[in-house]
């Protein structure tokens, strides 16, 4: 089943399953997914799915509805297509192929811990610690509520990655890798790997994140391989 997320700046606010024929996006209390801001026309626009398809039209809006940053009439969605509205997004998620992108992502930017140097998940602990305390990163899992990563740009965009465990290790192997971890009073980031490059660095927030242990707020926004990723505690 297909699913619509809406967000703002970054912040999902609701999600809506496509169970129906037809969906209307408007600013009007009538609509099926309503938008209350006046930068959306009362009927905005029209979701019409048919089988496994699903159609957008914009319905003659005054600010126009935009797919991926281009201002369309009708359009065909897509797996990951982001429909702006006014100042809103909806994307447009088709849970089947979404799955395939999801373990895509996954294998893509999450490193499994067995095939990560020690001495770099040694190096991760030891800057953790400094800043926290504790010895032990792996017997502190579960003293947090869970937080998670959702990718804001490029090719996995909208997946997301729940924060589960102790350390999760993010990059690819050769280039830089950056380590989150779980602590009782926070999350924190920390640079695993990768030379001292200012045009490529991990960042938090445009500023560089190196080898010492960095607290994570909600919302930051974390950049790593030219990858942008929102960090939202739940």
């Amino acid at each position: 089943m297909a699913r619509l997320v809406l967000s703002l700046d970054g912040q999902v606010l609701a999600e809506y399953n496509m169970s129906k024929e037809r969906y209307t996006v408007g600013r009007l209390p009538d609509n099926d997914v309503r938008i209350d801001n006046p930068a959306v026309s009362g009927h905005h626009s029209l979701i019409i799915n048919i089988l496994n398809d699903s159609f957008l039209e914009d319905l003659n809006s005054t600010n126009g509805t935009y797919v991926n940053g281009k201002l369309i009439k009708k359009h065909a969605l897509q797996n990951g297509d982001l429909v702006t509205i006014g100042h809103h997004q909806l994307r447009f998620v088709d849970q089947q192929v979404d799955d395939v992108d999801q373990d895509e992502f996954e294998k893509t930017m999450v490193i499994n811990p067995r095939s990560q140097d020690r001495a770099a998940l040694e190096q991760v602990k030891q800057a953790v610690n400094a800043v926290s305390g504790g010895d032990n990163v792996a017997s502190l899992r579960g003293t947090l509520p869970t937080a998670k990563l959702q990718v804001l740009t490029g090719q996995f965009a909208g997946r997301e990655l729940n924060l589960v465990k102790a350390l999760t290790t993010l990059g690819q192997t050769g280039g830089h890798v950056i380590a989150v971890t779980r602590r009782p009073d926070g999350y924190y980031v920390v640079r695993v790997a990768g030379a001292d490059d200012s045009d490529s660095t991990p960042q938090v927030n445009g500023r560089e994140v190196g080898a010492k242990a960095q607290l994570l707020e909600d919302s930051d926004v974390i950049e790593l391989a030219g990858v942008k990723m929102g960090f939202f505690a739940t």
